[in-house]
């Protein structure tokens, strides 16, 4: 096992109890100790988790989300296929909105040959974007949110109402047809309403994991979200019940 697939498996566990032992996870995965006590130690130091004597324990507090250096790590791969099937839905000459999160600064990444104007809404999609050749690339007003590299603020709001996108790529932290697209952060979710109300399509990036959790602040309606791109983890029944809402669907 890789140590990217390990440190998948460790975040999961840490999700679950909040807590992970080396030993249980050398046993798992058969690898040594030090091996774990290694993968913990770079996970530490990214700020993901905390090491205490046997093992590691969770940064986060209780309904909070999951720092952008965790998430970065969780489902690489499916991110990658999503962004990918997510750039294709536009055509050149458009302009699209790129939310923060780590599928949204992925999907920066698939856009930089593009000949689009691309407004991205974190530190992390525009330095993607940065060096494009082709893209015309607009800056957003607002503050920077240290934690996760989201601009957000009362100045995003403003300076999007005079605008209008062709697209808009929305993130999210749970999505649900009886709860919602929703976002732990209450500026974050503000900055997502104001992208909706600016945009003719609207196309929600999410891992199939994200439709079996909630946060607190609600962003929209899934059924005010045009097309849905995700992974084939996402639950069947999910998938068949947003298209029944007429919801377009497209599993990367």
């Amino acid at each position: 096992m890789s140590g990217n697939t390990r440190h998948e498996a460790i975040l999961e566990t840490l999700q679950a109890r909040g807590r992970v032992d080396v030993t249980e996870v050398a046993s798992r995965f058969s690898v040594s100790e030090v091996t774990v006590r290694r993968d913990l130690d770079q996970l530490a130091q990214a700020g993901i988790l905390r090491r205490v004597r046997g093992g590691a324990v969770s940064v986060r507090m209780r309904g909070e989300g999951m720092p952008f250096a965790m998430r970065k790590l969780e489902s690489s791969a499916a991110k990658e296929r999503i962004a990918i099937a997510a750039a294709a839905l536009v055509v050149d000459g458009e302009a699209v909105c790129v939310d923060s999160g780590t599928t949204g600064a992925e999907l920066a990444r698939q856009l930089v040959n593009r000949r689009l104007t691309i407004m991205p809404f974190s530190v992390q999609a525009l330095t993607a974007l940065a060096g494009s050749p082709t893209a015309r690339i607009l800056l957003p007003a607002g503050a920077v949110n240290p934690d996760e590299g989201a601009i957000v603020g009362p100045l995003v709001e403003q300076s999007l109402r005079g605008l209008r996108f062709d697209t808009v790529f929305l993130s999210c932290c749970g999505a649900s047809l009886d709860e919602g697209v929703t976002a732990h952060d209450l500026e974050d979710a503000a900055a997502k309403r104001a992208m909706l109300a600016s945009g003719r399509r609207v196309v929600l990036i999410a891992e199939g994991s994200k439709f079996g959790r909630s946060a607190m602040s609600i962003t929209c309606s899934l059924r005010e979200v045009d097309v849905v791109v995700t992974d084939d983890s996402a639950p069947l029944d999910v998938l068949e019940q947003l298209r029944s809402e007429g919801i377009e669907v497209i599993v990367a």
